[in-house]
């Protein structure tokens, strides 16, 4: 650990600076740097270090010092004091065997966690003991327990005042749980009015309302005793299986061996971290897997938690059978699953198998956490987790600081918010002062210089404040001026003395008082409403007498007041002296005799004058040709249209142009891709009257079906009408921009339903069209409307053989029009982004999911949880979001090119702003979605697709669309033959993908050859792996033999190790895959070297199926078991298992030579 110095004092004091140079020179001493870090290259030359970055989130640095909580991903040169409260790795990731960039402080058992665990060097971490207290650089910093898990704390902070700043109080509550006991701990209760607190907002929504920790653990501890005393004198052997994490839920644990009094079984890696903890050589657990049938498994396991619970029922029925049960009997616990059921917590059972959820949080619930705040009551609570709140002034962060108003000390931040107004006006005063001085050092005369006109002002300021005061008034000249220095510059003499009187001089109610009544203060003295303000224009580009001109421009004759007039009521107007009892009524009763607003009053054009132009201008675009003698005026208040005056035909602006028109056809051309012929896309120009955007809804709505056909009269009569109309005189008289018929709600366009155009996918392969019967033409990048549309028709499909031909359907379409968007389809349609072996991950959680639909499509997430409850599925409640969301104007649509790529480019997102830009990829995407595209795009994203295809339905499908394009293009009668061809391609195409499971290959290849692919197209590529030949579960040697049906067979020995294959590739290097095709290659750093030392030089490429195991060369090269080879470190140095002990024992070397 690292070396603090002594103190004779009650409070041990430290510098980190001193520390960290100690410390890094130890820590060089015995692993000599190649580089020494910045920050102590300026700490040891006596520089002060970098300043802070702004992008550091706030929430992980302490006001006014260089202490980082929990912030090591964003560690830098500009701090050597970071904090840590517990041993989780979102706290902290950044920690490893090569940190050296500052001083780690956290408590003892973190400490020991760091050093024996994560490798951290022990020169850079320094425990903390509970509830002491050490002033480090200045600071008092003391710990408590967060009631988390083992090692979590709270750190106190008291950052020491200054001559111009007082001391200030912080709490970091990192993830923690509140208990009773809190308010009663005696650091914990010297933090009552805390300036801060940093406060764990995991579950801050009304919603998460969980029992107590004891409660869930007794559950768990009861069904389990329960369970084992059913199954007693039966042949059913039943595994409980305990999920949790790394570090947490001890107390679930050590409960169920109290109270069951059985061991608890858990790997070699857990074990050490119990060890660590103290746990080691209580007798609770144990490492034979065979000595109970209790065990602890790793967390997401039995299933993923969010946002719903997803068992995991194909992996827990592996580790059942691979431990030889016949049952399981899994536990979930965490806050997540807070529902209860009325006979219990929730279930998930299938077959042998239930997942027991249970609602047990080491985090606080909503009231929990309103309960901590309430009883430490703190001038501010900034949140540390939740969406954007790295930005203390996010949209997200205001919402759950909402959730604790009135909770904290509301009356210290207004005396904070008026002390800062008043600092600032002694600062400019003592500003003046030093000019003043400065000016005589210099031989001016001050006095002298002083403007006349100055004197006469502040001489009938000083008259009008002795006029307006009495003998004996509570208002002060000083409360005055204090007060004018904290409200606007409109507020007059009269208003300020009548706040002060009814507060009784009170500056700080009359400033409350002020807010309260503020539209009204304002109207009192202006004859307009706030929102009209004449400051306001400076928000335009355009003078105020531009503004007002337009205005006039559009309606000439309607008599109005000028907007921006400078007309007045004389600020010299009696104001009406507030009464105490009416400023502290509510803001509805303080009106007087101002109407209720269930609406808001309307005044005529004649009295109001013309007011911003609304929103449905801009729906009116003008298409030559057509005209109309009034002009109807939106009332957008009410919804409805009303006519308006007749229009001054020579103040109107003129109507568009052929120029201008053309331009609007190109701009509409381009909005839909050139989709249609441009005679077309005129008529349909011509048909929404010039409104670009009710052009776009036809086209997408599919008024125009296929303009190409002669299924429509559309494209017959486009040319002559318009070759009229632009010639016509269109421009001697203005065109009106609604029609007279139109109601509000046609200015919006609700979401696309899927009902709007008929779906051909489902056709049989006879009758559907690839070409005539696709939603897009040829060249065009294929839309994900076509894909969406055919998952929605599968996952309604029960049979197998209908479910094929739509899939084949969708693919003869994709290789008609689009043949380059047939290999993101097929990675789309199995609900990957890339082949297995190339470990890409989405990296999405449910979270950022929900969070960015609660964005795109304006639905909180309580409405979300409430519509999936019912609905039972994410994708079909962003789908229910989407239908009934208003559009201004159609999206782009979205492409599968343009969706697989997204997809990619979400997964290689990492690094400091990952989630933020992750999240605004996906709005980006669920708001470019139509018809059914959001329900599966949503289902994509949490890798959920539950359409039932799989790679053995998706790759025969298209197998049979590649023959089927072929055959009509080279022979359009129907072969009897035909059959025979689908079914011989479909083997092949299964038979090559056995042997190079890489669809990067395999699709390119089948497209290429067509009808005339066959298995040997591809061949065995090194660095891609072989999907492994596994054994099949036999009960004995007799079912053995019945299955060989007396036919001769060879056993050999079943060596207990790791499968694996390895892969020398054409430039050299070496690759290992285990039996689920996944990179291992890291893990075998010796086996590498074993394999490049003993290969023949004559060998470029190989793959070597094989059986990695251990031998225990200092007994008699014992073979060792499957677990102590896993036991050893990734890629390390100082492994358990030497590189001497290591065998590979081959397995398989198809067309390849022996070279051992």
């Amino acid at each position: 650990m690292a070396t603090l110095p002594n103190s004779t004092t009650k409070t041990l004091t430290l510098s980190s600076s001193s520390t960290f140079l100690r410390s890094y020179k130890s820590y060089s001493d015995f692993s000599p740097q190649a580089s020494l870090p910045c920050s102590f290259d300026l700490l040891s030359a006596g520089s002060p270090l970098p300043p802070i970055p702004p992008e550091l989130p706030r929430f992980k640095i302490i006001p006014r010092t260089r202490f980082i909580v929990d912030g090591f991903r964003c560690s830098g040169d500009f701090s050597v004091s970071y904090f840590l409260s517990h041993f989780h790795s979102d706290h902290y990731t950044g920690l490893g065997p090569n940190w050296s960039k500052g001083i780690i402080f956290c408590s003892e058992i973190t400490a020991r966690l760091l050093v024996d665990i994560l490798k951290v060097p022990p020169f850079f971490v320094a425990s903390l003991s509970l509830n002491e207290t050490v002033e480090i650089d200045g600071c008092d910093v003391a710990v408590v327990d967060a009631n988390h898990c083992p090692g979590a704390v709270q750190f106190l902070f008291v950052v020491p005042g200054t001559d111009e700043r007082r001391s200030e109080r912080y709490i970091h509550t990192g993830d923690f749980r509140y208990c009773d006991w809190m308010k009663s701990d005696p650091c914990l209760c010297k933090f009552i009015g805390a300036d801060a607190v940093f406060l764990d907002t995991t579950y801050c929504n009304p919603k998460y309302v969980f029992p107590s920790q004891k409660e869930s653990v007794e559950y768990v501890v009861e069904t389990v005793k329960r369970i084992r005393a059913q199954s007693e004198g039966s042949s059913e052997s039943i595994l409980f299986l305990i999920a949790t994490y790394v570090v947490g839920k001890e107390k679930i644990l050590l409960e169920i061996s109290r109270h069951c009094g059985c061991l608890l079984y858990v790997d070699d890696k857990k074990m050490q971290i119990l060890s660590i903890l103290g746990h080691g050589d209580s007798g609770v657990f144990t490492e034979d897997v065979s000595a109970t049938n209790v065990h602890v498994i790793g967390w997401n396991l039995l299933g993923e938690t969010w946002p719903y619970f997803r068992p995991n029922f194909v992996k827990m029925k592996e580790i059942m059978t691979e431990r030889g049960y016949s049952k399981a009997v899994g536990f979930v616990a965490t806050g997540w699953m807070y529902e209860t059921k009325r006979d219990g917590f929730a279930m998930r059972v299938k077959e042998s198998l239930e997942i027991h959820l249970v609602p047990y949080s080491e985090h606080s619930s909503y009231d929990e956490l309103r309960e901590y705040v309430r009883f430490l009551r703190p001038k501010h609570v900034i949140p540390t987790v939740g969406v954007d709140v790295e930005k203390l002034e996010s949209k997200h962060s205001l919402a759950l600081q909402k959730h604790f108003s009135g909770l904290v000390d509301e009356t210290a931040n207004k005396h904070e918010f008026l002390m800062a107004f008043h600092q600032k006006s002694e600062g400019a005063d003592m500003k003046s002062v030093q000019n003043v001085s400065v000016s005589t050092n210099e031989g001016e005369n001050v006095g002298e210089s002083k403007n006349p006109v100055l004197e006469v002002m502040d001489s009938e300021k000083e008259s009008n404040l002795r006029e307006l005061t009495e003998p004996g008034d509570v208002v002060s000249k000083g409360a005055m001026e204090d007060l004018r220095d904290c409200l606007p510059s409109w507020v007059t003499q009269d208003q300020i003395l009548s706040l002060l009187r009814s507060s009784g001089g009170d500056v700080v109610e009359a400033v409350s008082d002020f807010f309260e009544h503020e539209r009204e203060l304002y109207e009192q003295v202006n004859d307009k409403p706030l929102s009209t303000h004449i400051s306001q224009t400076d928000l335009f580009d355009d003078s105020a007498s531009h503004l007002e001109n337009k205005c006039t421009q559009v309606i000439p004759d309607c008599g109005a007041k000028k907007v921006f007039s400078q007309d007045k009521r004389p600020t010299t107007a009696k104001f009406a002296v507030f009464n105490k009892p009416s400023l502290t009524k509510k803001r509805t009763s303080s009106a007087g005799n101002k109407p209720k607003k269930r609406g808001r009053s309307h005044r005529g054009v004649e009295s109001s004058g013309c007011k911003q132009s609304t929103i449905t201008k801009y729906f009116g675009k003008v298409f030559p040709g057509d005209s109309c003698d009034d002009c109807p005026a939106v009332n957008v208040a009410h919804g409805s249209v009303s006519s308006c005056q007749h229009v001054n035909i020579e103040n109107q602006f003129l109507c568009s142009s052929d120029e201008t028109y053309m331009k609007d056809l190109d701009h509409f051309l381009q909005i839909i891709n050139d989709g249609i012929p441009r005679n077309a896309a005129m008529s349909l120009l011509k048909k929404a009257k010039g409104n670009i955007d009710v052009a776009v809804d036809l086209y997408y709505d599919n008024v125009y079906v296929d303009l190409s056909s002669k299924e429509t009269s559309i494209l017959q009569d486009a040319q002559p009408e318009l070759s009229g109309d632009l010639t016509s005189s269109h421009a001697e008289k203005a065109t009106c921009f609604l029609e007279k018929t139109m109601n509000l709600s046609t200015l919006f366009v609700h979401g696309a339903s899927d009902d709007t155009c008929q779906n051909y996918i489902s056709l049989s392969i006879e009758k559907y069209s690839p070409v005539e019967h696709a939603c897009w033409n040829a060249g065009e990048p294929a839309p994900y409307l076509h894909l969406a549309r055919t998952f929605d028709l599968v996952e309604r499909e029960k049979g197998r053989l209908k479910t094929s031909i739509m899939l084949c359907n969708m693919f003869r379409s994709l290789i008609a029009l689009s043949p380059e968007d047939v290999l993101p389809a097929v990675y789309l349609c199995t609900n990957r982004i890339a082949a297995d072996h190339e470990n890409m991950e989405l990296n999405i959680g449910g979270n950022l999911v929900v969070a960015a639909l609660e964005e795109a499509c304006g639905v909180n997430k309580s409405k979300i949880k409430e519509m999936y409850n019912v609905v039972g599925d994410l994708g079909d409640v962003a789908q229910e979001c989407r239908q009934t969301q208003s559009l201004l104007a159609h999206p782009r649509p979205l492409s599968i090119r343009n969706l697989f790529q997204t997809l990619q480019k979400i997964s290689l997102e990492t690094g400091n702003g990952s989630a933020i830009r992750r999240k605004n990829l996906v709005m980006n995407l669920m708001r470019s979605c139509r018809g059914m595209e959001m329900k599966f795009l949503v289902r994509t994203l949490v890798r959920n697709l539950r359409i039932g295809a799989m790679m053995k339905t998706i790759l025969p499908a298209l197998a049979h669309a590649v023959v089927l394009n072929s055959y009509s293009l080279e022979h359009p009668e129907r072969s009897e033959s035909l059959n025979l061809q689908l079914q011989a391609i479909s083997a092949a195409v299964a038979d090559a993908y056995d042997v190079t499971p890489n669809l990067d290959l395999l699709i390119p290849a089948l497209l290429n050859k067509g009808i005339k692919f066959s298995a040997l197209s591809l061949a065995m590529l090194p660095g891609t792996p072989i999907p492994p030949m596994l054994a099949r579960i036999t009960n004995g040697i007799t079912q053995v033999l019945k299955l060989f049906q007396g036919r001769a067979f060879t056993c050999e020995f079943k060596y207990d190790g790791q499968r694996a294959q390895i892969h020398r590739l054409a430039d050299g290097s070496v690759k290992v895959f285990s039996r689920q095709m996944k990179e291992t290659t890291a893990r075998f750093p010796d086996l590498i070297n074993i394999i490049k030392e003993f290969c023949k030089p004559a060998v470029s490429t190989f793959i070597i199926d094989a059986e990695i195991v251990g031998v225990d060369r200092k007994i008699g090269n014992k073979l060792m078991s499957f677990q102590e080879l896993s036991s050893r470190e990734r890629g390390s140095k100082n492994s358990s298992i030497s590189m001497d002990s290591i065998k590979v024992f081959q397995h398989l070397n198809s067309n390849f030579k022996f070279f051992f």
